[in-house]
């Protein structure tokens, strides 16, 4: 029997030794999890040589210049060839398309004229774009079909090419639920179904039609769910209609891609097309794309670049589906440079040419600028993105940086002598071009006897040539300092200081002038006073003083401070204005349309104005305005109100 003392060290020795088995075993455990992860990831194919895949697909690949695969393509081409189902999360531009296209080719029977494998996606465009995938991948497969069909693309298309037999269908959700209930498309053969960017078609409300699709389609198929993000929406999906998945992750370290360069201006209203101008004339690039939030400005944008020389198009979802293709056929190919678009036509828009992309107009929240700028800097490409800012929007541009998680740099306009400098040198190399390429004997002649005639030096024909040639449009921009409008104040640096963006640091301007006053109620603004103009809308219109203001504002970028009084009447409206308002912008303003009616703004003669906002007080009573009527005055975004 043991002492005390024996017993207490046997016992601890015991526990020493039990420690140890166990943090041994727990090392080891650790260990073998590494082991295996590494040998996981050794295993993992580096060229397409090693995924087994089929040799006309190896041939299409060397075509078209494929040569390691990545990511995403190395981990789940292997688990759609074995038959498992598959749940992939990775941002667009990371080759997922490829990653289950490639799979799903090696595994069709050419034989069987029927849909072996159908791909859901959002929208029209990036449905054309998979189904041109699969043509492309499937050159050297001979028999292979590939149908897209999707909205606004005529039944009659759809319907020849699903009775001549496909393999493959890519299709918008809507649209396949069409062809399935009118027993156009009967889906008893499928094999795979291929869910591509469910977040997106969640986003979209396509969710409920998804669903019924995958409820019709037989047991025993194939799943392939991918998505950018995993909400709790498509997490049950995935639980419901997929069979123990495999997880395939593409870790992203943030929302925006690193080889993407952003950069913001402050600039509004009719303005923007300036700058843009003079972004075009400086910046060199391949293709580039402009988003804008409306249809209508697709085509008016098209039509103002190409009336300054520029190849442009819009891209909008009223077009016919044939002019969309071609227009995006052109900017592939080359023909065309710069596309005008809306985010609804642009998504899924997939062109390497794309170098620039600029948001025309500010999204209107932080996923669609993240979509948006993702059209450039794919797949490892580099690609700038430029943001127009209208001074009213800056807190938009602050929230795009919180959700992006990276920093906006402030652009570098380039100045007046750049531009001309550019001008001159695009000028001599057109002389140089011409004298290299073309015969000029006959105009030399020609000259030589002009000159000679009216005695006439030869530089002063050659100059007198390059005006008709240059025409009424001047060459060089002006060097002389022009008066900044109100609009240009809105693109000066100081105006988004580091005082805006959180820091305490007072900006330059205010540290020059000293205290700054508060702007009191009929004060001017800067170097401008108020002139007041009537609008031809009123209350019985159904017209607020914030819809005015609204419109103002989104029309000429004024800050909200600058506008004045506005003073709503039975059937007109009065507001007050800066000085000075550029003709453009006073005719701009005229056409503006306010709960349906033109503002056809006047301005006010100086005695009704005078009348009417500084007379005495009984003129705000209400004998001035009938019963139940109210009056609404702005100064800036403060609102008063008086019975």
């Amino acid at each position: 029997m043991f002492s005390v003392d024996e017993n207490s060290s046997s016992f601890f020795s015991f526990l020493h030794c039990c420690h140890s088995r166990l943090l041994w075993r727990l090392f080891f455990i650790n260990v073998s999890e590494k082991e295996y992860k590494m040998k996981e990831q050794q295993s993992l194919p580096t060229d397409f040589l090693g995924l087994q895949l089929a040799e006309p697909l190896m041939r299409a690949l060397a075509d078209v210049g494929y040569e390691n695969p990545t990511p995403i393509q190395a981990q789940t081409i292997p688990l759609i060839l074995s038959g498992r189902d598959v749940l992939g999360q990775a941002q667009t531009g990371t080759g997922k398309t490829a990653a289950f296209a490639l799979p799903i080719l090696s595994n069709i029977d050419l034989e069987h004229a029927e849909p072996q494998a159908l791909v859901l996606a959002p929208t029209r465009e990036l449905a054309i774009q998979v189904a041109e995938a699969f043509q492309r991948y499937a050159e050297h497969l001979k028999g292979f079909h590939v149908v897209p069909i999707y909205g606004g693309q005529d039944y009659g298309i759809q319907l020849r090419m699903l009775r001549r037999g496909v393999h493959v269908v890519v299709g918008t959700p809507g649209r396949v639920m069409d062809h399935m209930r009118r027993g156009s498309l009967n889906l008893s053969s499928l094999k795979c179904l291929v869910l591509d960017e469910a977040d997106e078609m969640l986003r979209m409300g396509f969710i409920d039609d998804v669903e019924w699709i995958l409820d019709q389609t037989p047991k025993g198929r194939q799943v392939a769910l991918f998505s950018a993000t995993m909400p709790p929406v498509i997490r049950r999906i995935a639980q419901k209609y997929l069979n123990n998945p495999a997880e395939v992750t593409i870790q992203s370290k943030t929302t925006t891609v690193d080889t993407i360069r952003q950069r913001y201006w402050i600039v509004g209203g009719s303005h923007k097309i300036d700058i843009l101008t003079r972004i075009l004339e400086v910046e060199p690039f391949d293709g580039m794309l402009i988003f804008v939030r409306t249809k209508t400005m697709t085509l008016e944008l098209a039509e103002k670049l190409q009336a300054r020389g520029y190849g442009a198009a819009a891209l909008n979802g009223d077009m016919p589906q044939n002019q969309r293709e071609r227009t995006v056929d052109q900017l592939k190919n080359g023909a065309l440079s710069i596309v005008i678009a809306t985010d609804v036509a642009a998504r899924g828009l997939d062109v390497e040419r794309i170098s620039h992309v600029i948001n025309y107009d500010i999204p209107s929240d932080t996923e669609s600028y993240v979509h948006r700028i993702g059209r450039t800097g794919r797949a490892g490409r580099a690609g700038d993105a430029i943001l127009f800012v209208a001074p009213r929007e800056k807190n938009m541009l602050y929230s795009i940086e919180r959700a992006t998680h990276s920093r906006i740099e402030l652009m570098e306009l380039p100045t007046t002598e750049v531009i001309n400098n550019k001008r001159m040198a695009k000028f001599n190399q057109r002389i140089t071009d011409t004298i290299a390429a073309e015969d000029l004997g006959f105009f030399t002649t020609l000259i030589e006897q002009y000159c000679h005639e009216h005695n006439v030096p030869a530089i002063e024909a050659a100059a007198a040539l390059a005006s008709m040639v240059q025409g009424e449009t001047p060459l060089l921009l002006s060097n002389k300092p022009e008066k900044k409008t109100y609009e240009d104040r809105g693109s000066d640096r100081d105006r988004f200081s580091d005082r805006d963006r959180g820091s305490e640091r007072p900006r330059s301007s205010e540290r020059d002038r000293g205290p700054v006053k508060k702007r009191t109620k009929g004060e001017t603004y800067g170097d401008e006073g108020k002139e007041r103009y009537r609008l031809e809308v009123g209350s019985e219109h159904g017209v607020k003083a914030g819809n005015i203001l609204g419109a103002i504002l989104n029309e000429v970028g004024l800050d909200p401070e600058s506008v004045g009084h506005i003073s709503i009447n039975d059937s007109y409206s009065t507001v007050e204005l800066p000085q000075g308002m550029p003709d453009n912008v006073f005719h701009e303003l005229r056409t503006v349309r306010v709960c349906g009616r033109q503002l056809r703004l006047t301005k006010m003669e100086d005695q009704e104005r005078e009348s009417s906002a500084y007379g005495p007080k009984k003129s705000f009573k209400k004998p001035f305005k009938p019963a139940g009527k109210e009056t609404a005055f702005f100064t800036g975004n403060k609102k008063k109100r008086k019975g």
